[in-house]
């Protein structure tokens, strides 16, 4: 089993992960949205010594507005979707009002679907799920039945599609993937709630009603 530690931060209650091997000095953190001193002070108190890489899911306010403070901290590069980069570089151009102001942050690596990522003694692979956001992507943790799913899937709930670039049937269609691809037991560590299993969500969800229709 991966230790997954969640952090609740920011105005919006965005999840940000830690996820390591259990007891590893070195881990991953995975769309770290706000509070970096928090942050910061998790990493020291959890014996976490070294970042390996901050992997977003998807460029929005609030899950990136600690991104530049806790790569100054921790010199960890930055996977960001393909997409999304020029959302990351200027972050205060797609704020929503009353929210921010966020440093921005040219992104070190980016990822489009289909990467594999060797990182902190894990194997993470990247899987494009837009629908809420352009360029969304979720991040499995290979042999460990583990999705980092950004805001894609939440516990009894889906991602908005609202937003710019948002649409429901892309959404939809992301997360049909996700629950062809993967076993039902996989565990889910969304960006907003707690977590959850695909099989749980494919049999209560009330949003994914489409899906059991066509099943």
């Amino acid at each position: 089993m991966i230790d997954v530690r969640a952090f609740t931060v920011g105005p919006v209650q965005e999840n940000c992960y830690f996820v390591r091997r259990p007891g590893a000095a070195s881990a991953v953190i995975v769309d770290p949205g706000d509070e970096a001193p928090r942050l910061l002070n998790a990493l020291r108190e959890l014996g976490i010594e070294s970042v390996e890489a901050i992997l977003l899911t998807h460029c929005h306010f609030d899950h990136v507005g600690a991104v530049k403070p806790i790569h100054d901290a921790t010199g960890a590069p930055v996977w960001c979707p393909e997409l999304e980069t020029e959302v990351l570089a200027n972050i205060n151009a797609h704020i929503l009002p009353g929210f921010g102001p966020f440093e921005d942050y040219e992104a070190d690596h980016a990822v489009a679907g289909g990467e594999t990522l060797e990182l902190a003694g894990l194997t993470f692979d990247v899987r494009f799920t837009p629908g809420h956001s352009p360029g969304h992507v979720t991040y499995s943790v290979r042999n460990e039945q583990a999705l980092l799913s950004g805001d894609v899937l939440f516990r009894g709930s889906v991602g908005r599609t609202d937003l710019a670039g948002g649409d429901w049937p892309t959404l939809l269609a992301s997360i049909e993937a996700l629950i062809d691809e993967f076993p039902g037991a996989t565990r889910v560590y969304p960006g907003h709630m707690g977590a959850t299993t695909l099989a749980d969500e494919r049999s209560t969800n009330s949003f994914l009603r489409e899906l059991a229709q066509h099943s």
